[in-house]
C-alpha cells in the first residue's frame, strides 16, 4: 500500500461472505476490527447487493449508515455518505413496468416447473435498483438455506436458470449476478457493484480497494474487483479479510 493518507485511500467491503458469513450478523471481534483499527487509517465503505434494511440487519442496526463512511446498498443504487442519503435509483422508472411483468411473470413461471429439496415463499423480491430471484425462496431458514446452496452447487439450479434467461431476455439491456447462497441479482447493464465506484470517484481517492468473495464471471463482487479504477482482494471468509487488511494496512 502506498503511503497515502486517509483521505486518499478507501477500503470497500462486500458483506456477505467477506464480512460476516452469509446472511449472519457481524461477528463482534471483526466489527471492532474494522472500526477501531481499519476506520482510523483509511476511509471504508459497503457496497452490499441487498438492500439497506438487511445490510442494517447484518451489521449491527440502523446507524451502519453513519459508523461507515459510505453504505452503497443494492449496490450502490442506493447511496449513503456520513449517514446521509447521495444518490437513488429506479429499475422501475429506468425499464418500464411493461418489461418488467413481462420479466417476473417468466422467472415466476420457470420456477414453477423447478423440483427442489424444499420450497418456501418470497421467490421474486422488488428492490429500488435490481430485482432479487430466489429460487428456494427467501422465506426458507438457515438450515434450509444451506441445503440449497449445497444442491445448487451440484446441480447449477441458479447457473441454469441464468442462462435460461439471459437467452429469453437478451434485448432488456438487464445483467445477471449470482451471489450469496440462494439467489440471484438481476439489474440494468451497468447497474453492477461499479455504480458505486461513480460516487468514490467524485471524492478523489487515490486508492479504492476493494474486497469480496464472489468475485469470478457471474459473481456479484466480479466486475467491480476487475475494474481498473480498483485494487482487487478476493477472500473467502472474514478472517481471510481481516488478515489481508492487516498486511495491507501494515497493522
Amino acid at each position: 500500500m502506498s503511503s497515502f493518507k486517509r483521505e486518499e485511500i478507501i477500503c470497500l467491503f462486500d458483506v456477505d461472505g467477506t464480512l460476516t458469513m452469509p446472511r449472519q450478523k457481524i461477528h463482534p471481534t471483526t466489527e471492532k476490527f474494522l472500526l477501531t483499527k481499519v476506520k482510523p487509517v483509511t476511509t471504508i465503505g459497503l457496497v452490499g447487493g441487498s438492500d439497506l434494511g438487511k445490510i442494517a440487519e447484518q451489521m449491527g442496526g440502523a446507524d451502519v449508515i453513519k459508523r461507515y463512511d459510505y453504505v452503497f446498498a443494492e449496490n450502490g443504487l442506493v447511496a449513503y455518505k456520513n449517514g446521509g442519503l447521495i444518490g437513488k435509483m429506479s429499475i422501475q422508472e429506468h425499464v418500464g413496468e411493461e418489461k418488467l411483468q413481462m420479466f417476473i411473470n417468466s422467472a415466476l413461471s420457470y420456477m414453477s416447473k423447478l423440483t427442489l429439496p424444499v420450497k418456501r415463499g418470497t421467490f421474486i423480491e422488488f428492490r429500488d435498483g435490481l430485482i432479487n430471484v430466489c429460487p428456494v425462496g427467501r422465506s426458507c431458514s438457515q438450515a434450509e438455506r444451506d441445503q440449497f446452496a449445497a444442491y445448487d452447487k451440484v446441480h447449477k439450479i441458479r447457473e441454469s436458470f441464468v442462462k435460461h434467461l439471459e437467452a429469453e431476455f437478451s434485448d432488456f439491456g438487464l445483467v445477471f449476478s449470482i451471489g450469496g447462497q440462494i439467489s440471484f441479482d438481476v439489474f440494468p447493464k451497468g447497474w453492477d457493484k461499479t455504480y458505486s465506484l461513480r460516487f468514490v470517484g467524485e471524492d478523489g481517492y487515490k486508492e479504492i480497494h476493494f474486497f469480496g468473495d464472489k468475485t469470478a464471471p457471474g459473481g456479484n463482487d466480479h466486475e467491480i474487483y476487475e475494474d481498473p479504477r480498483t485494487v482487487g482482494h478476493k477472500v473467502s471468509s472474514p478472517e481471510e479479510t481481516i488478515e489481508q487488511l492487516k498486511t495491507l494496512l501494515h497493522l
